[in-house]
């Protein structure tokens, strides 16, 4: 595999972790790559999304798994319970803000845990990962 083709797995992997509970800096990695030039802007923004947006529905999935085993809502933490109430009240549109720090993951989570409609919170979710990934490359073009 060539240094290139390793670099933008670098950012996939950097992306998909970001997105997941563990903590990343992709955006700081997609900045630095799309400083450098060396990418399109379209690679390196299609890479980075769909790298964040498996992450966040590997979340979603794990939130469903957690619905199945553990069926009450009292067994998630503080924050896991206000992303619940959130959805509860707004709907899987909230997901749109999966590209928050910190509170974007538990969206997902809660998002899984409620079941809401898959494809739906796919399409929502890839948009504001999009969304986010698109104001990066804009301000370091």
């Amino acid at each position: 595999m060539d240094d290139t083709l390793l670099e933008l797995w670098g950012l996939f992997a950097s992306a998909f972790i970001s997105s997941t509970i563990a903590p990343g800096g992709s955006e700081a990695v997609l900045a630095y790559m799309v400083a450098k030039g060396l990418y399109t802007n379209q690679t390196l923004l299609i890479t980075a999304t769909i790298g964040n947006t498996l992450g966040a529905l590997t979340t979603w999935g794990l939130g469903l798994l957690a619905a199945k085993k553990f069926p009450v809502a009292t067994l998630l933490s503080p924050k896991q319970q206000q992303a619940l109430a959130l959805i509860e009240r707004r709907g899987v549109w909230v997901l749109f803000f999966s590209w928050l720090p910190v509170i974007g993951d538990v969206l997902c989570f809660a998002g899984g845990w409620l079941k809401l409609p898959f494809i739906t919170a796919c399409i929502i979710i890839l948009s504001g990962k999009f969304t986010r990934y698109a104001m990066i490359v804009w301000l370091f073009t």
